[in-house]
């Protein structure tokens, strides 16, 4: 019996799919559940599994674009499984290396035209920082004269002799639909950045002196992110306009705070979504982080998990980065961008201090948030972040962190 495999629907509102790499070869054996290729859509990257046992004849090249629904390839049912592992081990022919010709040596004549110049010639070219090699001599026998010299013009490069090579490759589906959206984002939304700067020293003194407890007893690190995440919840409760979304003529508000993670995955930025994070606790958010890093990172996230999303909060402090412009993750309007935590001399109550500080930037959309919004909604983070005991904790830290 003959199977064709169609492409299934990876989620709501994609059409079609791009062959990233098949993972077997035409003519193959393949097993029920074996993953036979992987297929970009425009969110994400997903395996495709055998739906029968039988060989596998092949359908559609690597970069093709191919139709949900779509045939992709043929399972023959009724082959049978070849038997053995490998097949005998072809006997290898010894094969002596060939003797060493002996190169007869090349006698270089020494001539004038070897590039060589008269001292006065040699004195102009030293002073051009140049080479009488590079310079076309008119004298006997390509000898550089003086006035081949005063003449010579030093070349706008630096002839190095180094690799100048390059590579072209075909950007994943995935790739071009980030683009897409990086573009429209700048091109239909009125967007500005505001930034501000955290004291990080209260979320330091609180890691460092639960982490080991916190990590024991939940089996999770208690990083920033859950701080960020319960921050971001508050203050968009103080200020829902930065939780809407424009669609059409009207402004969509939501009572419920889904927030997207940007991370970056083996085959590009992912942005999957914690779901209600106002219901979730510090334990919670970060479990939650955790699960979904895995998954992007192990290449098993899924369309659903990476749809929807009300705001936006990216990390480039991972790599790094001590300021940025953070695009807006569209239909959404507004993303916060996190950075390095430095080390930097701070005043306080009038004395300078070394304090870990953190840049903040929000980008939001212009249309639906007004300055006064996107100002407040900014140092409502920064408030929370510098004193999470009280503004995020209800001023009982092991209750809040289940200990």
């Amino acid at each position: 019996m003959i199977l064709e495999m169609k492409v299934p629907s990876p989620g709501e509102s994609i059409t079609e799919v791009e062959i990233a790499t098949w993972l077997v070869q035409d003519g193959d054996y393949v097993e029920k559940d074996q993953a036979i290729a992987e297929v970009d859509s425009d969110k994400a990257t997903l395996e495709l599994p055998a739906e029968a046992s039988g060989t596998i004849t092949l359908k559609a090249e690597e970069g093709d674009a191919v139709a949900v629904g779509a045939v992709v390839c043929l399972i023959d049912t009724s082959a049978a499984k070849p038997e053995g592992d490998a097949a005998p081990a072809k006997e290898e022919k010894k094969i002596e290396a060939p003797k060493a010709v002996e190169t007869p040596k090349t006698v270089e004549t020494k001539t004038y035209a070897t590039g060589t110049a008269s001292p006065a010639a040699k004195k102009i070219l030293a002073e051009k920082d140049m080479e009488a090699s590079t310079v076309s001599g008119t004298g006997k026998d390509g000898r550089v004269t003086k006035e081949d010299a005063v003449n010579a013009v030093p070349s706008m490069g630096t002839p190095t002799g180094g690799n100048r090579g390059s590579s072209r490759s075909r950007m994943s589906m995935l790739r071009r639909k980030v683009a897409e959206r990086l573009v429209e984002a700048k091109n239909t939304t009125a967007m500005l950045t505001t930034f501000n700067e955290v004291d990080m020293s209260p979320i330091f003194a609180l890691r460092n002196e639960y982490k080991e407890t916190f990590k024991n007893k939940h089996n999770v690190g208690l990083g920033f992110m859950s701080f960020f995440t319960l921050a971001v919840v508050r203050a968009l409760k103080m200020y829902p306009d930065v939780n809407s979304m424009i669609d059409g003529n009207e402004m969509i508000t939501y009572d419920f705070v889904d927030v997207s993670i940007a991370v970056s995955g083996p085959k590009g930025l992912m942005v999957p979504v914690i779901r209600n994070a106002e219901n979730l606790t510090f334990r919670g958010v970060e479990a939650e982080v955790k699960r979904l890093a895995i998954r992007a990172r192990d290449g098993q996230i899924t369309v659903d998990e990476m749809t929807g999303g009300t705001f936006t909060i990216s990390n480039g402090g991972v790599f790094g980065s001590m300021l940025s412009t953070p695009i807006i993750n569209p239909p959404q309007s507004g993303i916060l961008g996190m950075h390095n935590i430095v080390e930097r001399p701070v005043a306080v109550n009038g004395k300078v201090e070394i304090r870990p500080i953190m840049f903040v930037a929000l980008s939001y959309d212009h249309r639906i948030i007004d300055g006064k919004e996107s100002v407040g909604f900014l140092v409502a983070i920064k408030e929370a972040l510098e004193n999470p005991i009280e503004l995020l904790m209800n001023s009982d830290v092991k209750k809040a962190l289940e200990l």
